[in-house]
């Protein structure tokens, strides 16, 4: 079972739009409401899907954490995540089930980056700098070779993420799951999807929305969770990553109780 999962947190506006467009692509999504105050959960009970309410607001990276739990005690084998503000365009859905019937990866994670496209919107210049320079560390510091290290339209083997340790609730959550997910040896591929931007000027919360302080959060999410023990997960998977063969790296990450 493939379970389609969209976190949504104050996205009236859309959601109907979302659930009618996922539903021409032929998938039945389950919504995730972080705490909405806007009616969100409404509209989408209004528009028969199925609701997961979380009385309070906890943040997106409690929610992912609630997915990918969900996920598992529901019997899902994979979870495939996409946003709910319209950035994800559910036409994609078709390559991600193709890429998860190849069966030779355990994260395939969308990129806006590794290929351009006319129709791409141009990113905000914060955001783009930011997710290149983070995208850069984490290249770096665990071996891999992914182009977009913040992209939430991805497919997760369920399997192979339950075990990892999360425990970020905000939209740090990508900086810790990276580093879980190249210590468990999971098997990453990337596919490009199209570079959509309808929120030019977007609020993160939490003292976030200076770039300079947002930046200084990942980097300290990312050292924070090189910093903590290796706990066994499992069986080491042999590594395949898609970017990884044209650059002619494979990713790694040695055990290590202290940060780069």
């Amino acid at each position: 079972m493939i379970l389609l999962a969209i976190p949504v947190y104050n996205e009236a506006g859309t959601i109907a739009l979302v659930i009618h467009a996922v539903r021409a692509a032929g998938m039945e999504p389950t919504l995730f409401d972080d705490g909405s105050t806007d009616g969100s959960r409404g509209v989408a009970t209004a528009a028969g899907a199925t609701v997961v309410h979380a009385p309070r607001n906890r943040g997106y990276g409690a929610t992912m954490k609630s997915i990918l739990q969900h996920a598992q005690s529901h019997g899902a084998t994979w979870v495939i995540t996409m946003d709910c503000d319209e950035q994800h365009e559910p036409a994609s859905l078709a390559a991600f089930l193709e890429a998860i019937r190849r069966d030779d990866a355990d994260v395939i994670s969308g990129t806006r980056y590794l290929s351009a496209s006319l129709h791409d919107d141009l990113p905000p210049a914060d955001r783009r700098h930011i997710n290149a320079v983070m995208t850069a560390e984490i290249n770096a510091a665990l071996g891999l070779c992914i182009s977009d290290a913040f992209c939430g339209f991805k497919a997760y083997r369920v399997a192979a993420c339950a075990p990892l340790r999360l425990s970020c609730t905000g939209y740090e959550f990508p900086m810790e799951f990276w580093v879980r997910a190249a210590r468990a040896r999971l098997r990453i591929t990337e596919l490009p999807i199209r570079r959509i931007y309808t929120d030019a000027v977007r609020t993160f919360g939490q003292g976030l929305d200076d770039p300079d302080s947002r930046l200084a959060h990942y980097r300290q999410t990312m050292q924070r969770a090189m910093s903590e023990p290796c706990v066994p997960t499992g069986e080491p998977r042999p590594h395949r990553h898609a970017a990884a063969r044209a650059c002619g790296r494979h990713p790694t990450l040695p055990c290590s109780k202290s940060s780069d």
